[in-house]
């Protein structure tokens, strides 16, 4: 049973890991043909962009206290493991770092993404 729920979160953070990405991709894309545009009201522009940044840094703040907590209780699990040797533990350890993976990656794609939205926010002032 734990191994099934396992299974369905890791499958349910590389899921919605995609299509994030995916936005957060095609957005850059649309922001920056939009800034390179000079028949656009920049001012509008830029209230909008500034509205998807703060959707794009809410997603990167969640990611990282995600990220963070799984990091903790991997090491947790590790410390644990080296003081008492109990093998379930570091079971239970590579499980963490299993799902670890991929919030590493997945927070890596929010966090350089958000800042590369920053760099097309200042080209509009």
């Amino acid at each position: 049973m734990v191994m099934y729920l396992i299974k369905k979160q890791l499958v349910t953070v590389l899921r919605k890991g995609v299509l994030m990405k995916k936005r957060l991709l095609s957005y850059i894309e649309y922001a920056i043909s939009e800034v390179e545009r000079s028949d656009i009201d920049k001012a509008a522009f830029r209230e909008q962009l500034l509205i998807q940044i703060q959707f794009f840094q809410h997603e990167r703040l969640v990611h990282l206290i995600v990220t963070v907590t799984f990091a903790i209780l991997f090491m947790m699990t590790a410390g644990l493991f080296f003081i008492t040797e109990n093998m379930s533990l570091l079971l239970l350890g590579g499980l963490f770092l299993l799902l670890l993976i991929p919030y590493i990656s997945h927070y890596y794609l929010l966090e350089n993404g958000v800042q590369k939205l920053y760099t097309v926010y200042d080209k509009t002032v």
